[in-house]
C-alpha cells in the first residue's frame, strides 16, 4: 500500500510538473501571438510604425551633377517659380552656381535641413524667398525618398551671426531651413518649413 501511495504521489507531482510547463509554452504561444497581431499585418509587414516611416512618396530621378557639382536633391517653390539644384559642398565657388547644404540633416531625413543660396537674380538662386507667405509649400526631392512636400511655419530676419535657424532640435520633424541675405546684406532672411502630413 505504501508503494502505491508513492508511485500516486509521484505520478501527481510528474503530472503537476507537466501541467506548469504546459502553461509556461501556452502563454509563450499567446505573448509571441499578441504582439505578432499588433506590430505586424497580414504580410508580415510592421504596421507598428511612425508617421513619416509609413508615409509613401512619389519617386522622382534627379540630378546626380550640375555644372560639374555633386546634386544632393532639388528644391521646388512653385509660388516663386523656384526650380533649383541643391549642391553638395558649401563653398564659394558652389554658391556661385546654385544653392547649396549649409548644415544639419540630409535631405527628406529627420532633422534640419539647411540650405543657403545667394539672392542673385539668377532663376536658380533665392532672390524671391522675400516673396514667400507662411503657409506656402515647397518640395525637397532625391533619389532615396523621392518628392516630400513641406510647409512653410516660419519666416523673419536674423544678423548673420545669429546661427539659432541651424539647431537640430526638431522633435523627430523633417525641416528645411532656407537661408539668403537682404539686398544691403545686412541680415539673413529665414525660411522654415515642416513635413506637410
Amino acid at each position: 500500500m505504501r508503494k502505491k501511495s508513492k508511485i500516486i504521489i509521484i505520478n501527481l507531482f510528474l503530472i503537476s510538473i507537466v501541467f506548469i510547463i504546459l502553461v509556461f509554452v501556452l502563454f509563450d504561444i499567446y505573448k509571441e501571438n499578441k504582439i505578432g497581431k499588433s506590430n505586424y499585418n497580414v504580410q508580415g509587414v510592421s504596421t507598428n510604425l511612425n508617421k513619416n516611416e509609413e508615409k509613401k512618396y512619389v519617386k522622382e530621378d534627379v540630378l546626380l551633377e550640375y555644372k560639374g557639382y555633386k546634386v544632393i536633391s532639388k528644391l521646388e517653390i512653385p509660388k516663386i517659380d523656384l526650380e533649383t539644384y541643391v549642391l553638395e559642398k558649401y563653398l564659394e565657388e558652389t554658391l556661385n552656381v546654385s544653392v547649396v547644404k549649409f548644415y544639419g540633416a540630409n535631405p527628406n531625413e529627420i532633422g534640419n535641413f539647411c540650405i543657403a543660396g545667394h539672392n542673385f537674380k539668377n532663376k536658380n538662386m533665392f532672390r524671391n524667398l522675400k516673396n514667400l507667405s507662411i503657409g506656402d509649400n515647397l518640395f525637397i526631392i532625391d533619389n532615396k525618398k523621392g518628392r516630400v512636400e513641406y510647409e512653410i511655419f516660419d519666416i523673419y530676419k536674423v544678423n548673420p551671426k545669429d546661427v539659432a535657424c541651424l539647431s537640430q532640435e526638431t522633435k523627430g520633424e523633417k525641416q528645411v531651413t532656407l537661408i539668403t541675405c537682404t539686398n544691403d546684406s545686412k541680415e539673413r532672411i529665414i525660411v522654415k518649413a515642416r513635413e506637410k502630413v
